[in-house]
């Protein structure tokens, strides 16, 4: 389906809007307090914006969760993000939140369930739904398979070949200087070890950081309102 373009008018009339609501939020915003849920509805009252959808955009701050990160000396070497959703996952949610991890994460994974927990791992990378005591938390993590250790290793020959460089140059003679020759072979391939573990660590801790932003954010859609077995019956759809 094609997506909607918005005429001249109507783009005019949503920045439009948008700006009332910007300008509508820092007027009612005292220096170092905030706003209550009601005072958000009323805001987007004044500028047509629905409770409805207040409350939704609410929810999604409320499930933002709270970021971990790993480090190795100042390296991101793990990532991980733990969301409080605020009420259970039915085994429907369960299942559509796996193809989420599926196709955000291109890995279909394994799932197992023990008791109240459910996890889909693959490899280091894992989803982990926990209950609380007022419904269940979704906790992903993940850390970079081998960095660590590629990294370790590199400095450890790094520091192998400084200190025979170092007693090559005390001695001074023909032995000293094959010694030294070594070393700063030694002392390279070890460098080149720790690049190659670290160079790719940040773009790999940013893309992980912004996969799990993902799945948080559209569990938190999902789960904006209750599941249909706690609905009131008024509120239930109908079933053919």
């Amino acid at each position: 389906m094609d997506e909607r373009r918005y005429t001249e008018e109507e783009v005019s009339a949503i920045f439009e809007r948008a700006a009332e609501a910007q300008q509508a939020v820092r007027r009612a915003l005292p220096p170092g307090e905030g706003l209550t849920l009601t005072d958000l509805r009323e805001i987007g009252r004044e500028v047509g914006i629905p409770a409805e959808l207040v409350d939704l955009a609410a929810r999604g701050v409320d499930q933002r969760g709270r970021d971990a990160t790993r480090t190795f000396i100042g390296l991101p070497v793990g990532v991980g993000r733990t969301v409080d959703l605020g009420r259970r996952l039915t085994d429907d949610e369960w299942e559509r939140l796996v193809v989420d991890l599926r196709e955000t994460f291109d890995a279909r994974g394994t799932l197992r369930t023990d008791g109240s927990l459910r996890q889909w791992t693959n490899g280091n990378l894992q989803a982990l739904l926990e209950p609380t005591p007022t419904g269940h938390r979704l906790r992903l993590r993940t850390v970079r398979g081998g960095a660590t250790g590629s990294m370790t290793a590199g400095l450890g020959f790094l520091g192998v070949g400084v200190v025979m460089a170092i007693a090559s140059a005390v001695t001074g003679h023909v032995a000293g200087t094959v010694g030294g020759m070594t070393g700063t072979l030694i002392g390279a391939w070890g460098a080149a070890m720790f690049a190659l573990g670290a160079v790719r660590l940040p773009a790999w801790a940013r893309t992980r950081r912004r996969q799990m932003e993902g799945v948080a954010a559209r569990l938190a859609l999902a789960t904006a309102t209750p599941p249909a077995e706690e609905l009131p019956p008024a509120d239930r759809q109908p079933t053919e």
